[in-house]
């Protein structure tokens, strides 16, 4: 599972999604696989009585035990740690309840989630994205991977994929129907011309392409894109860079953030925080510190004063 775990450290798996995602039949899958059964003993913390329940011979296989959890009161780092001494875990699996608000999960201090998996049952996201996306931003926020399931004959993918990827930009999105794993997406139009010798990203499509060039930046290398944005300097960037990008709301008014790609111009120097800029520029895959990897680097070909644009970015 992964590196090897500081003995110190309680390592949790962390699983969630709302009632009836599929986490249960998720876990259970995972504690069948052989990497799972390692030594020592496992501590399953469910906080939600699904319908599907636990095979009690597989949880004797794997010497798992389980705890059930019916308010978020009793998830205390205090009890916690008293289940810790209790059942003396190798590891700790959570099911999480996906009406309580993971941001008010506090764990020991020795506790430390190592992995987070988010299950999305795909037929009713467009429900909780209209009356929970706060819940749901605090869910997927720290996941290594969602999984979508029950894909079958959803057309809107394309979109549903944008949004999760704007709670969580370094995630991997993985989509199921009962066939198992779709492949590929249906390469949906673009809002702008990728042929073009200048691809001209207008102010509502930023958001698609920021996301889609994050996610598919193969199509994008040596590309020349154009847009207009606000400049983010720092003293941290090296000579002649600077950040264009824009706000953007990836859940609610209060979580804005702001979405750019780095890029090289040698009118970086002339160019002030907050000023807005058209700015023409190749797109190149490099290896950049602040993406901790390869992600997409701007060469600017031209930037020009422009006018504010006063509405955020829109994923959809």
């Amino acid at each position: 599972m992964g590196p090897m775990i500081d003995d110190e450290i309680m390592p949790v798996f962390l699983i969630n999604g709302f009632l009836e995602a599929g986490k249960t039949e998720f876990l259970s899958f995972t504690m069948e696989q052989e990497y799972f059964q390692t030594e020592g003993k496992t501590l399953l913390i469910v906080c939600e009585e699904g319908d599907t329940e636990y095979d009690q011979e597989l949880l004797k296989d794997s010497r798992t035990s389980v705890v059930y959890v019916d308010e978020l009161g009793q998830m205390s780092p205090e009890r916690l740690t008293e289940l810790e001494l209790l059942y003396n875990p190798e590891r700790v699996l959570i099911e999480w309840n996906g009406m309580w608000n993971q941001d008010d999960l506090k764990l020991p201090k020795d506790w430390m989630i190592y992995q987070q998996i988010t299950i999305v049952d795909m037929s009713t996201f467009e429900l909780y994205v209209k009356n929970m996306k706060s819940l749901l931003a605090a869910m997927v926020r720290g996941s290594e991977l969602i999984i979508c399931n029950r894909c079958d004959g959803i057309e809107d993918l394309e979109r549903y994929k944008r949004m999760l990827k704007s709670m969580n930009t370094k995630c991997e999105i993985v989509f199921e129907d009962e066939n198992g794993e779709i492949d590929q997406l249906s390469e949906e139009d673009l809002p702008y011309d990728l042929n073009a010798d200048v691809v001209d990203i207008g102010p509502d499509a930023y958001g698609i392409w920021y996301i889609d060039c994050m996610d598919k930046p193969e199509r994008y290398v040596g590309k020349v894109v154009e847009f207009t944005a606000m400049v983010l300097k720092s003293p941290d960037f090296p000579k002649n860079y600077f950040v264009p990008g824009r706000m953007a709301m990836t859940c609610c008014a209060e979580d804005m953030t702001f979405l750019g790609y780095i890029c090289k111009s040698k009118e970086a120097r002339h160019l002030e925080t907050r000023q807005w800029v058209k700015v023409r520029a190749r797109v190149e895959l490099e290896f950049w510190k602040d993406y901790h990897g390869e992600g997409p680097v701007l060469y600017a070909e031209s930037v020009e004063p422009d006018q504010p644009i006063k509405e955020v970015v829109q994923f959809g």
